[in-house]
């Protein structure tokens, strides 16, 4: 059973980074730029402070941007904001270059929100393109762009912002890596991919928190790509490991069977299943290939009672579908009562030493045969449970209905129901059937069941004489 990843190489979601209050004069950084139109370096500042002018029309737009209505919820008054940063906009040439800077960061954040994305990847070039822009406002503006980028799927333009980023930012965190991850893993370079995700797990346990659970779905996914150049057993090994990761820490049914594949293909059949038991035991198992997956691995590891157990379940939990043609949602069984399940669930309580249990299943199962050998293996439940009457009645219906594999076989235990029940003629005549066949050990059983017969038709009937001989001499 192969893996399925099913990852879909998703949109990256975007945080802005709102750099939207008005910061204090602070000490200058060492860190340098290269100034495109000057190539000289330059400083940028922590901080910088605005012209008391732009100041206070800032500070407009900020209350503007966080007003709420009568129930509390964000009513921003997008009329004042437009009209506050258009007339700035239209004096630009005469702001400083740091204050141009704060009303370009307030233009994304207008035009993001408005999902206009394109004049929100302008406005963070322009932030990121004036010399005084400070460091908190260039930084998170490079974040951003990169991440807009990766939004309208310009990926290799994505990766090289994220880099730029990081070489400008003071400190690189585990999200950045995995955002670096992502993008890699969408240009379909997977080793980079893998390697960005790696790191981002080790940070994120290194400053003391879990690890998103993405970034082991990729990583999974990466390791998976590359399995022509790993090996796939090292491939599955590897995302053995982190699928036993996800079921520990993101507890979900789609973690549980991958992992439960992974071990199918590695032939660890006993962890398999674990892993689906675990699955079924937690409620997630919800198709009926699932539940029979699990009641199959469980016969192999010897538990026939559970394999039972979960087919019964099976049997009554119930799950909504809709109907292809009329569209109307139906619920029913997840695991239905065909002839083969019910077969296996009959052989699960037979094996289970429950055959009172077995027996009505396979009664079921007989009656919606298209053949008779539901009946014949009736019949055998029937005669091992000492039910010789039933036993012959079953055998019998399944012979009628046809298509029954090793008829020989089953004439000679029709003959030997037929024995139990001292109906001699009916007995050699069902042995005399099975004598034909080609099979020596057939036709050799058969053939010492009619001599048995015979010499116990006399026993019997000598039995029969004597007691009636008994009878009269005593009265």
């Amino acid at each position: 059973m192969r893996i399925k990843l099913n990852i879909m190489k998703t949109k990256i979601s975007i945080y802005l980074l709102s750099s939207l209050a008005l910061v204090f004069a602070m000490t200058p950084t060492n860190l340098e730029a290269q100034s495109q139109e000057t190539k000289k370096p330059i400083k940028y500042k922590k901080a910088r402070a605005l012209q008391t002018s732009t100041a206070k029309k800032m500070a407009k737009v900020y209350e503007a941007l966080e007003e709420v209505d009568e129930s509390g919820e964000p009513a921003p008054d997008m009329e004042t904001v437009l009209t506050i940063l258009t007339e700035l906009r239209n004096k630009k040439d005469e702001l400083k270059s740091y204050d141009r800077s704060v009303m370009w960061n307030a233009w994304a954040y207008v035009y993001f929100s408005d999902a206009k994305y394109a004049q929100a990847i302008n406005a963070y070039t322009n932030l990121i393109n004036e010399p005084e822009v400070t460091i908190g406002l260039r930084v998170g503006a490079l974040l951003s762009l990169a991440q807009l980028n990766l939004v309208q799927e310009n990926y290799e333009k994505g990766i090289e912002l994220i880099l730029q980023w990081m070489s400008e930012v003071e400190k690189v965190t585990a999200q950045s890596y995995s955002l670096l991850g992502q993008a890699y893993f969408q240009t379909g370079d997977y080793k980079k991919a893998m390697s960005s995700m790696e790191t981002a797990v080790s940070m994120a346990e290194e400053e003391g928190y879990k690890p998103r659970e993405n970034w082991y779905v990729i990583l999974a996914a990466c390791i998976s790509e590359l399995k022509d150049q790993i090996g796939e057993k090292e491939s599955l090994l590897r995302q053995v490991d982190i699928y036993e990761i996800l079921v520990n820490l993101y507890p979900k049914k789609l973690y549980f069977i991958q992992l439960g594949g992974a071990y199918g293909q590695l032939d660890r059949e006993r962890d398999y299943m674990i892993t689906l038991k675990a699955a079924y035991q937690k409620d997630f198992l919800d198709k009926e290939s699932e539940y029979l997956a699990l009641t199959q691995l469980l016969l192999l590891n010897k538990n026939p009672y559970w394999a039972a157990e979960v087919l019964v379940d099976g049997q009554k939990k119930m799950v909504t579908i809709v109907d292809e043609k009329t569209k109307e949602e139906k619920i029913v069984p997840v695991v239905k009562d065909t002839e083969k399940n019910l077969k296996l669930l009959a052989d699960s309580w037979r094996m289970a030493q429950e055959i009172d249990k077995a027996i009505p299943v396979l009664e079921k199962a007989a009656k919606i045969s298209k053949d008779g050998q539901s009946y014949v293996l009736l019949g055998n439940l029937y005669l091992s449970e000492d039910k010789v009457t039933e036993a012959v009645d079953s055998i019998k219906k399944g012979l009628d209905k046809g298509k029954v594999k090793n008829l020989s076989q089953v004439y000679l235990t029709l003959g030997q129901a037929y024995f139990e029940l001292q109906e001699f003629d009916e007995a050699r005549k069902n042995f005399r059937i099975a004598a034909r066949d080609k099979t020596k050990k057939i036709k050799t059983q058969a053939n010492n069941w009619l001599k048995y017969t015979e010499n116990e038709e006399i026993r019997v009937k000598n039995l029969a004489l004597r007691r009636d001989y008994i009878q009269m001499n005593s009265s």
